[in-house]
């Protein structure tokens, strides 16, 4: 059974840092590229960093380029986010997410909430 289980979410106050945690399992981690995405409770889905599976290059969007960084460990296939100078409008749940071809995603995570107060 594939799972993606995001952590680490909770309330911070803007300016602080979090740092996210996908543990997952049931697929062959190494081979897949991870995703992390957000979402606003009726609001789109959207993309906030990736990284690849083999040369582990990263991609950030423009709104959280220079404040988070992904990571991966292949031998705990596990994938982080370090979230820092959070921002109110970073709230939102976070999700995790794996794709093999690096078009489209084949499997995702239940979310974790990040609060951030101003």
């Amino acid at each position: 059974e594939v799972q993606l289980q995001a952590s680490g979410g909770g309330l911070v106050k803007a300016g602080g840092s979090l740092r996210l945690s996908c543990a997952t399992s049931g697929f062959t981690f190494e081979d897949y590229h991870i995703g992390w995405y957000r979402q606003v409770s009726g609001n789109q889905r959207e993309t906030v960093s990736c990284i690849t599976n083999r040369d582990g290059a990263e991609h950030y969007d423009d709104s959280v380029k220079g404040r988070f960084i992904i990571s991966r460990d292949n031998a705990k296939k596990m994938v982080y986010l370090q979230a820092n100078s959070l921002k109110p409008e970073d709230t939102a749940v976070y999700y995790c997410a794996a794709s093999y071809t690096g078009e489209g995603y084949d499997y995702w995570g239940q979310g974790t909430l990040v609060t951030v107060s101003s």
